[in-house]
């Protein structure tokens, strides 16, 4: 039985799912906020906030971890030097997701940003 497991599947392979979030992730990390869907930006969430607890203990081994998930080194770097440091007294909820009034023109999707709590 598969209570409890829901996975954003956003319509695509399993193949694409893993680098769209990856590439989201990424650019996430490096800009400190991102527009896209809100579908998108609720299956980034907790992938994003993973990596964020994971960069919170900063070993070699976790330094490993996030670049096998991410598979870019100024990622890894930037999410272990100046994005973890914020939290290191926060449990949780390092995202924060705002939801904007318009729809995208050419498919009418709900849009929204994602962005790391100040």
């Amino acid at each position: 039985m598969r209570h409890g497991n829901y996975k954003y599947k956003l319509g695509v392979k399993p193949q694409h799912r893993k680098a769209l979030l990856k590439n989201l992730a990424i650019d996430l990390i490096e800009h400190g906020k991102i527009k896209t869907t809100e579908t998108k930006a609720k299956a980034l969430r907790s992938f994003a906030e993973k990596l964020v607890t994971l960069a919170k203990n900063d070993t070699i081994a976790n330094r490993r971890v996030a670049f096998t998930k991410l598979n870019n080194a100024s990622a890894v770097k930037n999410l272990f030097e100046n994005v973890a440091p914020k939290f290191k007294q926060r449990p949780g909820g390092y995202t924060r997701i705002l939801k904007i009034a318009d729809v995208r023109l050419g498919d009418g999707a709900k849009e929204s940003i994602i962005t790391f709590v100040e």
